[in-house]
């Protein structure tokens, strides 16, 4: 890196913006939007160096809940504590939210919306590149040596191809990362002139690894006290609909079911996915199964993280227990996603200063690295998965077409260096025409 002086502090403003239009453009999925978040935040304003931005993501890899989500809370929080923290985690949600819930009223509305599908022809194989484009960056960025790829290959194979949990994938990686740590007894093995070029790269970031965030002090009453907020933000809207609403049973099965889907979303929202369908189909018959897969359907094709899709099974519940009102069920998308995001909120709030102070700790320090592989491998598995259902959905017949978007797009952002907004507009304009064409 040429210039070695960091730039100057972000107003709040400037990152308001930002995260603004995060959450208008995060396409992509987690890959594609923590791809999007280290363009800019590292790559192009360096207001955060890469060793720090993983460093917070992987910690927001560990919890349960929208790991992209969590970064950009995280993130937002390191500049502007709380209220930064705020800003850019509802931004991230909001724009996606609001979008899922005028497709959620015209799909209950209208039926099918063939207008709306012949958008996304094009516009899933642009984010499956997007999502590629993404692997390669952060592989680059977080495989360092040959152990690295190791691990980041073990995952792969394991949670691809043997369905291992990934909570599971995690502790192994910590407990493999412990293993090589305390063997090699922290012995490093480069030199001196490397170490002094890496410190010259952290000195041209305003926030780096040996950064103090003034607002990072733990403080036990502060942990204390954003517990007991957090417990009265959780209370608030159902002690309001004890009061007003007339079929309170409802509201609070609504609010327990999505508040404990949230405390068990280990591994995005794919893990959690089939658990929240069996419930809500067979258990609660709030949507068939095929409305479910229609709900999934438009929840991939929003920007946002993909456990937005539970705002639309909300939508549902609610539309269905109430007999089709569009208000109730407009109430309930709302009470969904509030219970939905909640805790992660509080999880970064309440434990990034306790993560801000192990950054210093040689041996947290190592094991993270090897946590950091093990989410590159299991990111590359979302990618095949995202792939497949997006060229071969019944495999093993191709479907060239989107074979094809997909390589075009890859050579458009990766070659050509085109916007990712610009070619997303484009693929969707694409679809338009070929639905058009009659094609």
């Amino acid at each position: 890196m040429k210039n070695h002086l960091p730039p100057a502090a972000p107003t709040f403003r400037e990152a308001f913006w930002f995260w603004l239009r995060l959450g208008f453009i995060s396409f992509g999925g987690p890959a594609g939007q923590i791809a999007i978040m280290h363009d800019f935040l590292v790559d192009q304003k360096r207001w955060i160096s890469n060793s720090k931005f993983l460093h917070a993501l992987n910690y927001c890899m560990l919890l349960p809940g929208p790991e992209a989500q969590q970064l950009a809370t995280y993130t937002g929080w390191m500049l502007h504590g709380t209220k930064g923290g705020l800003a850019a985690g509802i931004l991230f949600v909001l724009p996606s939210a609001i979008l899922l819930w005028g497709l959620s009223a015209l799909y209950v509305t209208y039926g099918q919306l063939p207008a709306v599908q012949s958008v996304f022809v094009f516009l899933k194989p642009a984010v499956v590149a997007i999502v590629l484009g993404a692997i390669f960056k952060i592989g680059k960025k977080s495989l360092q040596t040959p152990l690295h790829y190791g691990v980041a290959a073990a995952a792969f194979v394991a949670i691809y191809f043997l369905k291992v949990p990934f909570p599971l994938l995690i502790l192994g990686s910590i407990l493999f990362g412990l293993a090589v740590v305390y063997r090699t007894k922290f012995q490093q093995t480069g030199n001196t002139s490397t170490e002094n070029l890496k410190d010259q790269e952290e000195a041209a970031y305003l926030i780096n690894r040996d950064t103090v965030v003034p607002h990072s002090g733990f403080s036990a009453g502060r942990l204390a006290r954003q517990i007991s907020i957090g417990l009265v933000l959780w209370l608030i809207p159902l002690a309001l609909f004890g009061a007003f609403a007339t079929d309170f049973d409802f509201w609070k099965k609504l609010s327990g079911f999505f508040t404990q889907a949230a405390f068990v979303t280990f591994g995005g929202a794919y893990a959690v996915l089939p658990y929240v369908a069996q419930v809500s189909v067979e258990q609660f018959g709030w949507l068939t199964r095929l409305e479910m897969l229609d709900g999934l359907a438009l929840g991939e094709t929003t920007p946002g993280p993909l456990i937005i899709v539970l705002a639309f099974i909300g939508f549902m519940a609610g539309h269905t227990s109430s007999g089709g009102s569009l208000v109730v069920a407009t109430m309930a998308l709302a009470t969904t996603v509030y219970y939905t995001f909640l805790p992660s909120f509080l999880f970064i709030f309440a434990g990034a200063p306790l993560i801000e102070r192990t950054q210093a700790s040689p041996v947290i320090k190592s094991v993270l690295q090897f946590t950091t592989a093990a989410v590159a491998g299991v990111i590359l598995s979302l990618c095949l998965y995202l792939g497949q259902a997006v060229i071969a959905p019944e495999w093993p017949k191709i479907q060239e077409i989107p074979l094809a978007w997909i390589l075009i797009s890859l050579a458009a952002l990766q070659y050509f260096k085109i916007n990712m907004v610009v070619w997303i507009g484009i693929s969707a304009v694409a679809g338009l025409l070929l639905n058009l064409a009659g094609l």
